[in-house]
């Protein structure tokens, strides 16, 4: 057992739960990493996911719980998935190595830190070369983000809201845009500028992600300056179109997906910045583009 899980504080909740004790927290998650999915993913930015697929393992549960969750089959406090031992992880990382993945790509792993570091450990051990990716929602404690240097390669961030409104009526987490800034700094300490190699896939660096929300252009605008401001140069950013009303009881302005006006309005901006990353098209919207959840 991890003594992390004895009073846990690995997301800036800091429920100080005893994991192992059988206690859960907001999360939802026990002292058991669980995990829905693992297979190769070809649905990431280009430099991830490539010809060959991104090596995703999608853990269970979540630090968030946004109410307009894109996986929310899986994020949910009371969501279910296989138990894994960090060697069992690690058995699964060699295997997706061996299928071609480009990277090993951890989805929501936060609250696993502990166990997904030690299968870290013993996958290098076994021999694995590709890089590891955390792919995170940004909700993140500094001190978590300082303890990964040395196993994590690459970060894919979200950069979620710059209003504290926003980030409180979507994300029980109003402290969320003093977090994200403070978490992508760590991370871009971690990794360094950028770094992709010959065939056009990333080996270290880091991508901030946003996902478009109907109605909040202006938050939309305000991050994009954010990352201009802070990081242009340091990280590649991702502009995300691919917002699809998911769950029930949204409220009205999420019950659209992102119209051309908006989204012609944030890409003229992040041009006119001159940043440096990815536009996605309207053809990555729709439930179609979510993967199968199904353990």
């Amino acid at each position: 057992m991890h003594t992390e899980y004895n009073e846990c504080r690995l997301c800036p909740r800091e429920c100080k739960v005893n994991r192992n004790m059988g206690e859960v927290g907001f999360c939802g998650a026990s002292n058991k990493t669980e995990v829905n999915r693992i297979d190769l993913h070809f649905m990431e930015e280009p430099i991830i996911s490539g010809k060959n697929g991104s090596g995703t393992v999608f853990f269970t549960h979540c630090t968030m719980k946004c109410i307009f969750c894109q996986n929310s089959q899986i994020s949910r406090r009371k969501s279910v998935g296989k138990k894994f031992s960090a060697e069992e992880l690690a058995e699964q990382y060699i295997t997706l190595e061996q299928k071609g993945a480009n990277n090993i790509n951890l989805v929501s792993p936060t609250h696993y830190m502990p166990t997904i570091k030690k299968s870290i450990e013993i996958a290098k051990s076994k021999g694995l070369k590709i890089p590891f990716v955390y792919n995170t929602s940004g909700f993140e404690r500094s001190e978590i983000i300082k303890s990964l240097k040395g196993y994590i390669d690459i970060f894919l961030t979200d950069y979620k809201y710059q209003s504290p409104y926003l980030a409180k009526n979507y994300s029980n987490s109003e402290d969320y845009p003093d977090i994200i800034l403070d978490a992508i700094k760590e991370m871009i300490n971690i990794t360094g500028a950028p770094v992709i190699n010959d065939d056009g896939i990333l080996q270290k660096g880091t991508i901030i992600r946003h996902l478009m929300l109907p109605e909040q252009i202006s938050d939309t605008l305000k991050i994009i300056n954010k990352v201009h401001a802070n990081f242009k140069g340091l990280a590649l950013f991702s502009l995300m179109r691919q917002y699809t009303p998911m769950g029930e009881n949204l409220p009205d302005e999420l019950n659209r997906t992102v119209n051309d006006y908006e989204y012609s309005l944030a890409s003229e901006e992040f041009e006119l910045l001159g940043l440096e990353g990815f536009i996605q098209s309207d053809t990555a919207v729709g439930t179609d583009k979510i993967p199968n959840f199904n353990l």
